[in-house]
């Protein structure tokens, strides 16, 4: 755990932080609208905009 191994449950980490009296810090862990990192990751992850070559007729009105 210490060595930031991927593969270990979250269940862990629960209590680790119970045994520190940190259970609250959990919370802030899944709080996934303020996870600036994880919200930068999956934004790089969205398709980029593509655009028509011009002088094509569109089909718009």
């Amino acid at each position: 755990m210490e060595k930031g191994d991927m593969h270990i449950s979250i269940h862990f980490f629960a209590r680790v932080l119970h045994v520190f009296g940190q259970v609250q810090a959990l919370e802030h862990l899944l709080d996934t609208p303020n996870d600036e990192i994880g919200l930068t990751l999956m934004d790089e992850h969205l398709p980029k905009r593509v655009r028509s070559k011009s002088g094509g007729s569109s089909g718009a009105l």
